[in-house]
């Protein structure tokens, strides 16, 4: 068991490794020029926020239609951090999540015992709030103008890079886990028939917040690494189609599947800009695919279901195995 457990964190750790060194190295060399290590940057905020909706959506099954609210706390909170507080920007990081998440327990403690579209219309109507309320706090937000923030990542498309996929992927590794514990299973648990789960013994109210908690972490760590590589925000980014657009990616991904927001993210983020050519007619092609996906296949692209590199590369060697028998067995004959 413990080899096991070895092996399959060695696979998965060389994996994570190479997914992150390897683009870094190519844009070190300048085969990955500076404009797409910078979508590739953005694609990564995507997912992470992605993963944020995931929580709250897929895992928990709750509708929230707010995330671009908390995702804009994070940002403005790592300005103040960064530029009032003088803390260094990767502690501010931190603290801009945990501010977001005491933000998601004051709007879920009141809300969270809403259900479907009442809950969605009380996260969408904290979005609007945020963003009124940024517009107008002029003297720390810059009011609809918005405000600048310079970091190393600004200047510097390997570095960004490095720390923003580092990031997602301690963040997917923290999330796979954390759906893989107890406190995971009861979440999925009131996800399934709340009226089962409390039966059982489940709280349901206090799974309900501690997942919509975690997605506003998350979601605030996004907005941190947003206003690093970025150098601007501004209170639209708070605005409902922003939170709309970052649900997309979960519902073309599949809802409650991780890898498939994860996916979704960065494909939809580079076809946005691939398709730049079409100019305005470009913003057609997500709700063309949007449409597509709902009729032929209603369940997202993986559905539930996680990409699992460990199954792969024992399937990869099982068929090494089995073109190496055949060939043997054919010098035999």
């Amino acid at each position: 068991m413990k080899n096991k457990f070895f092996r399959n964190t060695l696979i998965l750790g060389i994996i994570s490794v190479v997914c992150v060194a390897f683009p870094t190295f190519l844009i070190s060399i300048d085969v990955l020029d500076a404009y797409l290590a910078q979508i590739l940057s953005l694609a990564g905020i995507n997912a992470i926020m992605a993963l944020s909706v995931n929580i709250i959506c897929g895992i928990t099954g709750q509708l929230s239609l707010g995330q671009a609210g908390f995702m804009a706390i994070g940002a403005y909170s790592t300005i103040f951090f960064c530029q009032n507080a003088h803390i260094p920007l990767p502690v501010a990081l931190v603290l801009a999540g945990i501010v977001t998440a005491f933000f998601g327990f004051l709007i879920g403690f009141p809300t969270l015992k809403l259900e479907g579209d009442y809950l969605a219309i009380v996260t969408l109507g904290f979005g609007e709030i945020i963003r009124v309320f940024l517009v107008n706090l002029k003297k720390w937000t810059g009011g609809p103008n918005g405000m600048d923030f310079e970091t190393v990542m600004v200047y510097d498309p390997k570095m960004a890079f490095l720390v923003i996929t580092s990031v997602l992927v301690v963040l997917i590794i923290l999330i796979q886990n954390f759906i893989r514990s107890t406190y995971g299973r009861a979440i999925l648990a009131v996800r399934e028939d709340e009226i089962a789960a409390n039966s059982t013994g489940i709280s349901v109210f206090r799974y309900k917040m501690l997942g919509f908690v975690v997605a506003s972490f998350v979601a605030g760590v996004g907005g941190a690494l947003y206003i690093s590589l970025i150098g601007f925000v501004k209170p639209d980014q708070a605005s409902f189609t922003k939170s709309i657009d970052y649900l997309i990616f979960v519902v073309l991904g599949g809802m409650g599947s991780t890898t498939g927001s994860v996916l979704a993210a960065f494909v939809l983020t580079y076809l946005q800009e691939f398709l730049r050519f079409l100019q305005n007619y470009r913003m057609l092609f997500y709700p063309v695919v949007l449409i597509l996906v709902m009729i032929f296949r209603p369940q997202g692209l993986l559905g539930t279901r996680e990409v699992s590199f460990v199954k792969a590369w024992d399937k990869f060697l099982a068929f090494c195995s089995a073109k190496t028998k055949k060939v043997d067995g054919g010098k035999n004959a």
